[in-house]
């Protein structure tokens, strides 16, 4: 039930635009890339749903809570409780709502080639489910166009947004 509530809020999500998106999941031991589509729904003040492989793998963030579901496996977590996910939250929160990049120690900002590219990367390496966060932004228009979220040992995940 929850799963199809879920899946509702990021079809149904009122003033929200819809873009394409393209997931690609690398793990180090395995020779091919899990790739799979969908779309992304974003609403401001900071609600993202980034829905692919028919609602079975998403990532939403719904103000303060994140929430990642991959095939049964269902990860939540809270940016008030969570360091990491406290730094993604503020840089994500001023993207969709076009304000200025908020600085800290954590977070690198680069430009090239067009593209503003956020790096978040937790001062503390304790145990966590991501070892860093890239966020390319489009420097025009201000579009999300790729997240990049880094696991340990070489694996990540990567959305490209179109």
């Amino acid at each position: 039930m929850k799963r199809i509530l879920l899946m509702l809020l990021c079809i149904l999500a009122l003033n929200a635009t819809a873009q394409t998106v393209t997931r690609t999941q690398h793990r180090a031991a395995v020779t091919q890339d899990a790739v799979t589509t969908g779309t992304m729904n974003i609403r401001k003040p900071d609600y993202i749903c980034i829905s692919t492989n028919s609602g079975r793998e998403q990532l939403i963030m719904d103000g303060t809570k994140f929430t990642m579901t991959v095939g049964s496996k269902r990860h939540v977590t809270d940016s008030r409780k969570n360091n990491q996910f406290t730094t993604f939250h503020s840089v994500l929160k001023a993207v969709i709502n076009n304000q200025p990049i908020p600085s800290g120690d954590d977070i690198a900002v680069a430009v090239k080639n067009g593209k503003k590219i956020i790096t978040i990367s937790p001062a503390k390496k304790r145990r966590q489910m991501f070892t860093s966060f890239v966020l390319t932004i489009d420097s025009a228009t201000s579009a999300i166009k790729q997240l990049r979220m880094n696991e340990r040992s070489g694996n990540y995940v990567n959305y490209d947004i179109k």
